[in-house]
């Protein structure tokens, strides 16, 4: 039976080798023609507006599902050890495998009906990873996942107000006034992104299995806001207001990712809050009208976030399950090629020279610097810069540097356990210069004084001295919760409960009870629902009449 478990993942995993080398092929080709392919499909139409299903083929999509196969064929290769022990293994795969169809439908997606497609498969079949060892934690996280992607459901809804107005379903081509629509589509990307204050998800998402979070937080569901939003500033300008409301939620989105994940104990919650750090930086660099820019660091955080989860699925399995940094000191003195790996990916988040990273979020923030904004958004993110310092310098410090904790009786070192690994590895790497020699529209030419080259020097010695100064038991309430938005994401339903409770009493009719209008005296709406009814003979003349008009009055209105 585990053979035959084995080769079924084997069968997806080869599939999304492959579909990755093709897609890599075919984005080479539309980067050197730089051309852009419709599919549209048409369905029906109502009131002259049409309703399809429109296709996107360009090298931002082409790309973009090269990085997401790439990466799923990584991790579904990774499942086949991590999870072989699972009962119901096959249906994990199942479900992870619709995960990544969904994300691919969203890709290549250029209408509305494509998009909530795409949007909500991911919303499902998230929610179904997530809740999938079905305890009490999971079941929480999976629920409080759900309610805030509905929200960005209900807002890509309420954009299709706007775009009906201007006679069409699709976001590329699309001509007249979009700030309403644009702005309810942002904001729709700012609840799947986990941007603040839609935060606290992400980290409660780590319920879910290993394999799903590396999915999850480096190509998949956190980026299908970021993705969207790109790919809407591509064809329709950003307005002031929007951009700046990027520019504030990135900035407190990474401060807020960066200063929780400095006092987190918990290994995968650590890396969570480092992609919500990463996820701001991103946003912040869409303000700044740099969609290229977040696109490419989309790129290259994709690839060391999925090493650092898969490295953090290794140290889980090689502990037995142990996920708290005060126990796991030292654990990585058994498997030295887990070390370059661990580096590799920690190194990347600080953007390390000649590293993926450097080539990008290097770039956003010496494009920062040179932008003309204010000196508080620049100041909040060069805080953020030492966050993330500080947080991977403590982690390294932990997991690397620190005397060993727990025996460990076995280390696993089959090739192909440390396969996925050595290909992310590679292209934590090359990854970043790869994508800056494809694609020639990223390179950027950046003059800056030797004050803010010495200036963002320093920020990265301080934190990383920091870091290696502070303790394992070091915690915080405050910071861990994101600043208490956590426990009031919690308690949103607190506020329905004691809502229902007064109106329970609606299901046996139109407010049937006694409606109270204040702690003195109440009116009993029977009273008044009579005076509404069909006139029957008991009813007063003029009720009666005022009915008969009040129809003749509508019927006009209507004919006339």
């Amino acid at each position: 039976m585990l053979n035959l478990k084995i080769s079924f993942i084997n069968r997806f995993t080869v599939l999304l080798m492959v579909s990755c080398s093709l897609l890599f092929l075919i984005s080479m080709g539309f980067m050197k023609i730089n051309n852009t392919m419709l599919v549209e499909v048409s369905l029906f139409n109502i009131s002259s507006i049409e309703f399809s299903a429109l296709l996107i083929l360009d090298k931002i999509s082409i790309s973009f599902g090269f990085v997401v196969t790439l990466i799923s064929s990584c991790v579904f290769g990774f499942a086949s050890n991590y999870m072989k022990e699972d009962p119901y293994y096959n249906r994990f795969i199942i479900i992870l495998l619709s995960f990544v169809i969904s994300m691919n439908l969203l890709i290549y997606s250029g209408s509305i009906i494509t998009i909530l497609l795409g949007w909500d498969g991911l919303g499902i079949t998230s929610f179904a990873l997530i809740i999938y060892y079905q305890n009490k934690e999971s079941l929480n996280a999976g629920f409080l996942t759900l309610i805030i992607n509905r929200l960005g459901d209900v807002l890509i809804v309420t954009s299709m107000f706007f775009m009906v107005m201007l006679g069409q379903l699709s976001i590329y081509p699309i001509s007249g006034v979009v700030y309403y629509m644009s702005l309810f589509l942002v904001l729709a990307s700012l609840t799947k992104s986990a941007q603040y204050p839609f935060s606290p998800w992400l980290p409660a998402a780590m319920a879910a299995p290993t394999p799903v979070s590396a999915l999850v937080h480096s190509s998949t569901l956190v980026t299908a806001g970021v993705y969207l939003t790109i790919r809407l500033s591509f064809n329709v300008p950003l307005s002031y207001e929007i951009s700046t409301l990027l520019c504030f939620c990135g900035s407190v989105t990474c401060l807020l990712g960066g200063a929780a994940a400095i006092w987190e104990m918990d290994i995968k919650k650590m890396i969570a809050l480092s992609t919500l750090s990463q996820l701001g930086v991103m946003m912040f660099s869409l303000g700044m009208n740099f969609p290229m820019m977040a696109l490419f660091h989309l790129y290259t955080h994709a690839m060391f976030k999925a090493l650092l989860f898969l490295v953090a699925g290794v140290i889980l399995m090689m502990s037995f399950g142990v996920q708290d940094l005060r126990l796991l000191g030292g654990i990585l003195y058994k498997s030295p090629i887990l070390i370059i790996f661990q580096n590799i990916s920690s190194l990347c988040l600080i953007g390390a020279p000649f590293l993926s990273a450097f080539y990008s979020k290097h770039c956003i923030l010496e494009l920062m610097i040179m932008s003309n904004l204010n000196f508080f958004s620049v100041l909040v993110m060069l805080i953020a810069t030492m966050c993330t310092v500080i947080y991977v310098f403590r982690s390294l410090k932990i997991l690397c540097w620190s005397k060993m904790i727990i025996n460990l009786n076995s280390v696993y070192s089959s090739f192909y356990y440390y396969l996925p690994l050595l290909i992310l590895g590679l292209m934590g790497i090359l990854s970043g210069k790869m994508f800056l020699l494809i694609n020639n529209s990223v390179i950027t030419m950046m003059i800056l004084p030797n004050f803010w080259n010495i200036m963002m020097n320093m920020i990265v010695l301080v934190g990383a001295l920091i870091g290696l100064m502070m303790t394992v038991t070091m915690k915080s309430w405050s910071f861990s919760s994101l600043f208490f938005l956590t426990p009031s994401w919690n308690k949103m339903t607190l506020p329905y409960k004691w809502v229902s409770e007064g109106v329970k009493s609606l299901d046996y009719g139109w407010l049937e009870p006694k409606l109270y209008l204040s702690s003195l005296f109440y009116i009993n709406v029977n009273k008044i629902n009579n005076l509404f009814l069909w006139p029957s003979v008991n009813q007063h003349v003029i009720t009666r009449s005022a009915i008969f008009f009040s129809v003749m009055l509508w019927m006009w209105f209507f004919m006339f």
